[in-house]
């Protein structure tokens, strides 16, 4: 899979330090507790689409981690920086053995079809 990600050749080098630091923590952040957590949910206060990812998680009996940035009345720019590092546009983010497996219903539908179990085996 291949998505359009501008080349560094076509960013001029008086910005390229600021696009190649921005909000770096929060993307290390979230990979320190990708390595910590098989499952890993990323969300944001006051979206219920995290709340439905832990909660299918929890009924299905799968342990999990969670990191929670903000809400939409704050935070947005390092959330955005997670968009632009993962290119997915939303929130959750659900990363699976370090994957990114979508979010809350892409991820209901692993553990439906049961494909969630077979990713964590």
């Amino acid at each position: 899979m291949s998505r359009p990600i501008l080349d560094e050749s076509r960013i001029h080098p008086a910005v390229r330090q600021t696009v190649a630091t921005h909000h770096t923590e929060i993307v290390a952040q979230v990979e320190a507790a990708i390595a910590q957590h098989a499952v890993l949910v990323v969300g944001m206060a006051l979206n219920p689409m995290p709340k439905k990812a832990r909660a299918a998680l929890d009924a299905a009996g799968i342990a999990h981690g969670y990191l929670e940035f903000g809400s939409y009345f704050n935070t947005w720019r390092k959330r955005n920086a997670l968009k632009m590092w993962t290119g997915w546009p939303t929130f959750p983010m659900v990363f699976v053995k370090g994957n990114l497996v979508g979010g809350a219903s892409d991820l209901q539908t692993l553990i439906t079809n049961g494909e969630l179990k077979k990713l964590l085996a």
